[in-house]
């Protein structure tokens, strides 16, 4: 499949190492507004004669890609996805889909009215070890509660030590998605605290505790910083699952276990589902050629920035937030703001937010 990948900084160059390395794809340009960094990213996938320019129509049109990899900054995600999917060409986005929930619906609105694939990878759901915590916790029995303990010191540089709420919008999210993923149930509320350590090197808070009700009355606890130096936690987090029928464990780094009452878990194993951006390219990859409904697809990933905005709202408001409030107000703010008369014709047709991303997600295919 012949690929364009816009954006070629430090997270491009990882995108441009997972693609050099598939075989089912082919890159076949880069776009960038900086060109030197397109050209640095071509010679970065080993091939320096791979066309590069500013603008993602004219190159799309000039090398016959037929989909895209929107690896750009989040700020960036809906201009450049919303200029993809008009172009009919599907899109493989880095999370989260938009800046905010308000322009992940209307990229939502937009896959629809184009009738063109729009993935998010939320890469750290392709991890074989989670899929397994996910088996551990069904048998469980009855969930009543997941925690997540985070705990990392990372000297990024760049745009994310100038960001606001930093942990909970760029970091946060994939544990939030992960929770969704391992728990099979969305959100109803959440309460938040986030906070800027003394010492922290980050503009924004990168800190934060924050409590979700789910479906069902599930409890899930998330407790993270992104400048807690030493004893640090893997970077997918320290889990815990409690149910009626024991406890399950995972350290983020090796495989999960489970204690029902004195005697280990040993859940059915579940098949691959790849590492982390690489799973995610291919499962991108076998969607398009399918016609499938992947894991990730727009209308299942916006949940999760959802959480992480409800979670913003409340540590701002110092209040509970319901989920479908920050949903609802989103839908009203992407239908006043959206200027493509398609994509506000599907926004305004549609009826409760979390309807319409529930039914577009149970038809998902599985990570794998």
């Amino acid at each position: 499949m012949r690929v364009l990948q816009v954006g070629a900084g430090g997270m491009g160059r990882a995108w441009l190492a997972t693609v050099a390395a598939e075989p089912e794809v082919e890159l076949v340009g880069i776009v960038d507004l900086d060109l030197d960094a397109a050209r640095a990213g071509a010679e970065h996938a080993g091939d320096p004669s791979i066309p590069v320019g500013t603008d993602l129509t004219v190159l799309a049109a000039e090398t016959g890609a037929e989909a895209v990899l929107d690896i750009t900054v989040p700020v960036a995600h809906h201009p450049v996805t919303l200029q993809a999917l008009r172009a009919g060409l599907p899109v493989l986005g880095e999370k989260p889909a938009a800046q905010t929930v308000a322009e992940a619906l209307s990229l939502a609105a937009a896959a629809e009215a184009t009738g063109t694939l729009f993935m998010v990878s939320q890469s750290r759901r392709y991890n074989d070890q989670l899929v397994a915590f996910r088996q551990h916790v069904r048998d469980l029995g009855t969930v009543g509660g997941l925690s997540t303990r985070f705990a990392k010191a990372p000297h990024f540089g760049g745009f994310r030590e100038e960001m606001d709420d930093v942990l909970l919008l760029d970091m946060a999210i994939h544990a939030f998605d992960s929770a969704r993923y391992v728990l099979e149930r969305d959100p109803v509320s959440v309460y938040c605290e986030s906070w800027n350590p003394a010492w922290s090197w980050y503009r924004g808070d990168a800190a934060a505790a924050a409590v979700f009700t789910f479906e069902d009355d599930v409890r899930y606890v998330y407790d993270g910083s992104w400048c807690a130096p030493g004893a640090e936690t893997s970077w997918n987090g320290d889990w815990r699952a409690s149910g009626a029928a024991g406890t399950a464990l995972w350290d983020g780094d090796h495989d999960p276990s489970s204690d029902l009452e004195g005697t280990p878990g040993a859940p059915a194993a579940a098949p691959s589902v790849g590492h982390e951006i690489a799973g995610a390219l291919a499962s991108f990859v076998r969607a398009v050629r399918s016609g499938g409904v992947p894991d990730g697809e727009v209308h299942g990933n916006v949940m999760s920035l959802t959480m992480v905005d409800a979670a913003i709202a409340s540590a701002r408001s110092g209040r509970r937030v319901v989920i479908d409030e920050v949903l609802e107000q989103a839908h009203r703010d992407a239908v006043a703001a959206e200027r493509d008369e398609a994509v506000r014709d599907r926004l305004t047709g549609w009826g409760p937010v979390r309807d319409v991303l529930a039914a577009h997600t149970t038809a998902a295919t599985p990570a794998g």
